[in-house]
């Protein structure tokens, strides 16, 4: 059980670095250059989707949906957590300065990114026939193969 968190925390913690260097760059690379910080901040969101995309794809081989989903539905609720309420006080902003259209512009954003890496590992896991519940079919189809054939006697 222990590990199962230590996984989920260091999961949540990545995210949360990927879009505190994101908020880095902007500040201190592109300050005051809307268009270069939009570029930066959807490279930051490719990045955290890929993230999720690689850790559905190595979760989903081993563990049933249940509970990798439970696992990456935790790690992402920590991260958007620091991300919208810790991250831009790390660069010197107010969290609430942009609004509140902007504030819930994150966070849809961030859920969008999120589901779409999620989504993108576990159907290509799918396609592929690695996921947990294919490999069990797998597995049942071979045993029941494996069997002799009992024969009837009249």
């Amino acid at each position: 059980m222990r590990q199962r968190w230590r996984a989920v925390g260091l999961l949540a913690m990545a995210l949360f670095a990927v879009n505190v260097l994101a908020r880095l760059v902007i500040r201190f690379g592109f300050d005051g250059d809307d268009t270069a910080a939009d570029r930066v901040s959807l490279v930051m969101f490719v990045v955290i989707g890929l993230i999720l995309a690689a850790v559905a794809f190595r979760w989903g081989r081993d563990r049933p949906v249940a509970r990798w989903a439970g696992d990456l539905a935790a790690a992402v609720g920590v991260a958007l957590a620091l991300t919208v309420f810790v991250a831009p006080l790390l660069v010197g902003e107010n969290p609430f300065g942009g609004g509140a259209g902007l504030f819930f512009a994150q966070i849809w954003l961030y859920l969008a990114a999120t589901a779409a890496g999620v989504l993108v590992g576990y159907l290509t896991l799918t396609a592929l026939g690695l996921d947990h519940r294919s490999q069990q079919l797998k597995r049942y189809a071979q045993l029941k193969a494996a069997k002799p054939r009992r024969v009837v006697r009249r």
